[in-house]
């Protein structure tokens, strides 16, 4: 039983009444691979009584529900135990002064003590009134009788560097309780700072210490870009994740770039990136020290797959050397354990509602409870993407004699999977419209179109060199790998490193007017002044072009024309996702006539965003088709040609026919 649902009518007309078209699409969204699949992880209480359990990613993303509302703890013989799901505290507490003292500075020393008055909890200061801009490293310890000192920071870095726009002014350290704290400047390699103007420390109030910032790694890969642009794929571990920021981790000791964070997001019709944040990449070393800003802040994404542009600008590409996710502050679990066994928690069965137990009573008195720490144990390895079970209702036939071209899909195991769209897709549709996946059946399979911000990167044959058109023009011919194609970019490179030139396209003209032959469709302006650098690539926006062959005119002047390299062609990023059955499918496009689908992607898009898609392919291309062997412009002549023939033979035949003649 293999389920491939699909609204779409095929060229042959088969009615489908809309409750036959609803029960279809249940069926489908009911086959659809859950997002995960239940886990089981084991609870270690510190001892019989309260416990606080702190739960990490692993927990939350393999929970079904954004509530965590499925977690279900037992204990032997599957007794359920009862818990609370205790929300992140906001950090309370106050900024208080403190009194500066003066401390007796060495060649290579100098700071400050900061007196509190008394001894009191406190987790950060926060210094002002230092001059800029500066950067300096610095040692901070802590004492409660300032005889035995604490190191609670033994290595960190302060700045403040307006023109870069950076500044870290505030000490975070681990929450304890010191009267005095001490703050000694590293002078070896930068000069010495003035003491600040003021000094504050932030004393929470009693609470359990906050955790620090949770973070997880991602998986990197480097995805083809256009020319100055640094893309990649960042792959988050699990879904449902509240991801709050992405750092990137950049070897170098400078950095000014641009970076931004996007994902899928289901729009009118199909799926297009949409912007989850923006930052400037920064980091600056002087002496040594370096101060850096290296953190997107970002909406949460609700896909597995985020994309990372960075903005090259004239630099070399950007060396990623990792990234990872940082996560907003995550709940705890309150439980009371009776003999302190061993227990088990559960998550990932989104039929579980949110449970109600007696225990709820204790919540008011949590602020002042001090529970036990109990400990996760290790998580298992995440679970195979469990199969797809066979779909029952089936799409609409579909009779592949009204496409033009068919592909097929390579056989895959049952789940999602995203097919690209190359050049011979993309130059053969009609807009996108016309494009069908077809089963082994002969009938439709579902998918969502999805627009990439990334483009395709289709390589073309080098540029080969024409006969002169003109005195100082070079001209060159570049093939196309279809003879029809939408918008795109071409890129050209030269191994020249001095020049300044004028670049123009054109296309041969069709028609039987009397116009020019050829037309130019796109210019451009290159110049590259740096003999000791390569020069940077030229990206011509090209629009729709009907022609498997461009012209390029490079205006030389009096200057020896400059080479060209190569050519690469920049198309828009497409591709389909879609759940695979399993066997090999078939691709056809380039039909007239035909409806673009009409799939319920509001219901599909959930279970096909949450899931990680495995890439197919697809087989060979076509051969472009061969231009026709009579033009409009051969065809327009010769038919007035041959109707001139036809009227001067009539005439003839009337002039024998008259009498006397």
């Amino acid at each position: 039983m293999r389920t491939t649902s699909t609204l779409t009518p095929s060229p042959t007309p088969t009615p489908t009444s809309p409750p036959m078209l609803r029960s279809a699409l249940l069926l489908t969204l009911l086959a659809l691979p859950a997002s995960a699949a239940e886990t089981a992880r084991e609870v270690l209480p510190a001892g019989a009584g309260p416990q606080r359990l702190e739960l990490d990613a692993a927990v939350v993303s393999a929970s079904a529900r954004q509530d965590l509302g499925d977690l279900r703890l037992t204990g032997a013989g599957g007794r359920e135990v009862p818990y609370l799901l205790v929300p992140p505290a906001a950090p309370a507490g106050r900024w208080a002064p403190a009194r500066l003292l003066p401390v007796r500075a060495s060649k290579r020393e100098s700071g400050f003590e900061a007196d509190l008055g008394a001894v009191r909890p406190v987790e950060q200061l926060r210094l002002t009134g230092l001059p800029e801009p500066f950067l300096k490293r610095y040692r901070l310890e802590g004492s409660g009788d300032r005889v035995r000192w604490t190191v609670l920071v033994d290595e960190g870095t302060l700045f403040a560097l307006p023109a870069d726009d950076l500044r870290l002014l505030t000490l975070a350290f681990p929450r304890g309780e010191y009267r005095w704290l001490r703050l000694t400047w590293d002078d070896r390699s930068s000069g010495r700072v003035p003491p600040p103007r003021a000094v504050e420390a932030f004393l929470p109030e009693p609470a359990p210490p906050s955790p620090a910032p949770l973070r997880v790694s991602l998986a990197v890969e480097r995805r083809p870009s256009e020319p100055g642009v640094s893309r990649f794929s960042l792959r988050l571990p699990g879904p449902r994740l509240p991801v709050r920021a992405i750092v990137v981790d950049v070897p170098g000791e400078r950095l000014l770039r641009h970076a931004t964070v996007s994902e899928a997001r289901l729009g009118p019709g199909r799926l297009g990136p949409a912007t989850l944040g923006r930052a400037v990449l920064r980091r600056v070393t002087r002496d040594g020290a370096g101060a850096e800003a290296l953190r997107v802040e970002v909406a949460r994404p609700e896909e597995l797959e985020l994309e990372l542009r960075v903005d090259d600008g004239d630099n070399p590409p950007l060396a990623l050397a990792g990234a990872a996710a940082e996560l907003a502050p995550l709940p705890w679990l309150y439980l009371e354990s009776p003999d302190g066994a061993t227990l088990t928690l559960r998550a990932g069965a989104p039929e579980r509602t949110t449970p109600r137990y007696d225990l709820e009573a204790v919540r008011e008195g949590l602020a002042r409870a001090r529970p036990a720490m109990a400990r996760l144990g290790p998580a298992a390895p995440p679970p195979a993407p469990p199969l797809a079970p066979p779909l029952e209702a089936q799409g609409a036939p579909l009779d592949p004699s009204a496409f033009r071209s068919a592909r097929r899909v390579e056989a895959a195991p049952p789940g999602l999977a995203a097919l690209a769209l190359d050049a011979s897709v993309q130059g053969r549709t009609r807009a996108l419209g016309d494009l069908r996946l077809v089963g082994p059946d002969g009938r439709q399979v579902p998918y969502l179109l999805e627009e990439r911000e990334a483009p395709l990167v289709v390589p073309l044959p080098a540029p080969r060199r024409d006969a002169p058109s003109a005195q100082g023009v070079s001209r060159w011919e570049v093939d196309l790998p279809e003879p029809a194609l939408p918008s795109s970019r071409l890129v050209l490179e030269t191994s020249s490193r001095l020049f300044e030139r004028r670049v123009r396209v054109v296309v041969e003209r069709g028609g039987a007017d009397a116009g020019p032959r050829e037309l130019a469709i796109a210019e451009a302006a290159w110049r590259h002044a740096d003999p000791d650098r390569p020069a940077a690539p030229l990206t011509i926006a090209l629009p729709p072009v009907a022609t498997s062959r461009l012209r390029l005119e490079v205006d030389d002047g009096d200057n020896a024309p400059v080479p060209l390299a190569s050519a690469r062609l920049l198309l828009p990023g497409w591709r389909l996702r879609f759940l695979h059955p399993g066997p090999p499918l078939t691709l056809c496009y380039g039909a007239e006539g035909v409806e673009a689908p009409r799939y319920d992607l509001a219901l599909l898009a959930p279970r096909l965003r949450a899931a990680p898609a495995r890439e197919v392919s697809m087989g060979p291309a076509p051969a472009p088709a061969s231009p026709p062997m009579l033009r409009p412009a051969t065809v327009a002549w010769g038919a007035l040609v041959t109707g001139v023939v036809a009227m001067l033979w009539l005439l003839s035949r009337l002039v024998r026919r008259a009498p006397g003649s």
